[in-house]
């Protein structure tokens, strides 16, 4: 079994201070890869989110586990930051990019559930389109010609869920389902290139933030389940970021990836796919408890 299958390869991950994209990057420098790790959290230059991850310690966890770390400044919602960054790279890596992961979010501070529409703040809705649906389309539109050069790359795009269905909130909404119909349109203009484009959404994420919620660590994180908090009685069946990050790596490990191409694939159905397991050894199957809960 090979088990540097990305060996040689060149990712970025937009996006990677934190969560799924701290997960994914780290997932596939385990797979070998060389991971640009892209965002606006930088040490002693924090983003408005004033969270303490950096994308200088993404970096340090993508070459600890056997990959190359770099990290990248990057505000996705400026065109010109991408194609600096765009330009880094192809001077870099001899022109070459084979994997792209847009998991800009940003929006964390933004959503006021269960506040429609009208009564939202307007500003902070369209601030969420700006970093999670302007980002994602500037970022896709500047990666996507180094992998058509070369015949052959993955576009993924990281979304919250598996189809359209309303996620409580009109402008998260908005922003989840933009990703999997950009993913779905972007497969469709680049299938004769030979590149790919997918949706995959982790299930429920025991994010930092979302461990900071509950008022655990990694190392305690099932405490919470007893906590009484809004969602706890869900959360034995969370997921670390790093079991949707091993999907996507055997997923740009795939021969028949193009026959993949313009799908939305949830990390459990990539778990069952590759034979995937998370860093505890678990096998969380959000799909199969979401349809007992009847959330699917």
């Amino acid at each position: 079994m090979n088990t540097k299958p990305l060996e040689g390869k060149i990712a970025w991950v937009a996006g990677a201070t934190r969560g799924a994209g701290r997960g994914i990057a780290t997932s596939l420098g385990e797979a070998g890869a060389t991971v640009y790790c892209s965002g606006r959290s930088m040490r002693g230059k924090p983003s408005d989110l004033k969270r303490t991850e950096t994308i200088e310690e993404t970096a340090e966890l993508v070459t600890s586990v056997g990959g190359q770390g770099i990290a990248a400044y990057a505000d996705h919602t400026v065109e010109r930051d991408v194609e600096l960054l765009l330009t880094r790279i192809r001077e870099e890596q001899d022109g070459r990019l084979d994997i792209l992961v847009n998991n800009i979010w940003g929006g964390e501070s933004l959503i006021a559930w269960g506040t429609p529409f009208w009564q939202h703040a307007l500003r902070d809705g369209l601030l969420v389109q700006e970093r999670a649906v302007k980002a994602h389309l500037i970022t896709a539109r500047y990666a996507a010609p180094l992998m058509i050069e070369r015949g052959s790359g993955l576009i993924v795009e990281v979304t919250d869920g598996i189809d359209y269905r309303y996620r409580g909130n009109l402008y998260y909404s908005l922003a989840k389902i933009s990703a999997i119909h950009m993913a779905e349109a972007m497969a469709e203009e680049l299938k004769p290139s030979g590149v790919s484009a997918l949706a995959v959404s982790p299930g429920f994420l025991r994010s930092e933030e979302m461990l900071d919620h509950f008022g655990v660590t990694e190392a305690n994180w099932r405490e919470a389940v007893h906590s009484g908090k809004p969602q706890a009685e869900h959360f034995g069946q969370s997921e670390t970021p790093r079991f949707v990050g091993r999907g996507i790596a055997a997923l740009a490990s795939d021969p028949d990836l193009l026959n993949l191409s313009g799908r939305v694939l949830p990390s459990w159905e990539l778990s069952d796919r590759y034979g995937i397991s998370d860093i505890d050894d678990r096998r969380p199957h959000w799909g199969n408890y979401a349809k007992q809960q009847g959330f699917l």
